[in-house]
This record gives structure tokens, sequence and C-alpha cells, in this order.
């Protein structure tokens, strides 16, 4: 076992090892790339990278190069780059308007904007950046029969309901206006880029 010099490293390290032998052990396929909660590797904790290397993974989709409140790294580079030698960290997508980075990544910015804005700014994130742009979202956003949870502040209530029952029409147009691959797809065809493999 590796023994990293801080306690919550050591933690990180049992957290992200145990998660990755239970899903390899589930799935039957390797894991290799890793996605932390809430975009929350940042400017404080780059040590994950080290971390998470050592536990087999070998990149990672976990920093917003945006500001929001609750999670982002808005000075890190916007196209993948190498974390650590051999690691690979693709960062959220994000395009530039008014000397900003713009979130294009999906979650609720792609419930919340129209989704035409959504389709022009993952179109500007490829024609910037030469490379494929990443898209998440969350199996709850397709739920339109989820509880609605009483006593929750209405900044948190607004984030999570909004648009949920448009959610579904917007994935099957985005499914058709693009593209898509599989996240591990990327990583290898960023190492045959760079001459890697």
């Amino acid at each position: 076992m590796v023994v990293f010099r801080s306690k919550p490293q050591n933690f990180f390290f049992e957290d992200v090892s145990h998660a990755k032998r239970l899903l390899e052990d589930i799935s039957g396929q390797a894991v290799i790339g890793y996605r932390a909660p809430s975009f929350s590797i940042g400017a404080g904790n780059m040590w994950a990278f080290d971390v998470l290397q050592n536990a087999g993974y070998r990149y990672s989709s976990s920093i917003y190069p945006i500001q929001h409140d609750h999670y982002g790294m808005v000075d890190a580079p916007r196209a993948a780059f190498e974390a650590r030698d051999g690691f690979i960290e693709f960062p959220l997508s994000t395009c530039r308007l008014f000397k900003k980075n713009m979130p294009s990544s999906g979650g609720g910015y792609f419930r919340l904007l129209p989704y035409t804005v959504s389709r022009w700014m993952l179109n500007a994130v490829n024609a910037e950046n030469q490379q494929p742009a990443i898209f998440y979202f969350h199996p709850w956003e397709i739920d339109v029969h989820q509880p609605r949870i009483k006593g929750v502040d209405l900044k948190t209530k607004f984030r999570h309901y909004i648009n949920i029952s448009r959610m579904e029409h917007r994935l099957k147009k985005l499914f058709s206006d693009f593209s898509w691959g599989r996240m591990d797809q990327f990583y290898f065809d960023k190492l045959r880029a760079d001459g890697k493999v």
C-alpha cells in the first residue's frame, strides 16, 4: 500500500482505490479515469493527482476552469494537460466570452440556458480547442418524477429543479446534433496525438 504524508491523502487513496476495485469487479473492465465530486480538485489540493496516479488511474476530468461559488479553478488550462508525468487532466469544457470562461459542459447550465446557446458553446469549444468537448449530466436530471425535497433554500431548489421536464428532449437534440465518444477514447486519442503510443 502507498503511504502519503498526510491523513487526507491517505484517506483519499483508500477511498479511490476501493472505488476502483469495486467498479472493476462489477463491470469486469479496467477503470482508468476519475471524476472528482463537484469538480473538487483545485489549487489547494493538487496532490490529488499524485494519489490518483498511485491508485492506478491514468486520467482525470475533475477541474472546471470557471468561477463558481462551490467549485472551480479559473486559472487552470482549458485544454487537456499533463497534470503529472503520464497522467492527463481533461478539464471540463469552457468557451471564452467577454474575456471569461463560460461553462459549456452540461449539468445545470445545460438545463438553465436555451439549447441553442449550449449548442453554440459546444461548437465553439470544438472550433477553438480543436478537440472534443466534454459533456456530463446526472441521471436524476431526466427524472421528472423525483421527489421534491421540502425545506430547501430557493437557490438550491432553482439549481436542482430548473427545466427538469425539458432535459430529455434537449439530450435527444444534443445526441443528434453532435457525434459522441467515450472518455477513455479521448484519453488514448490524446496520447496518440502527443506521440506517446
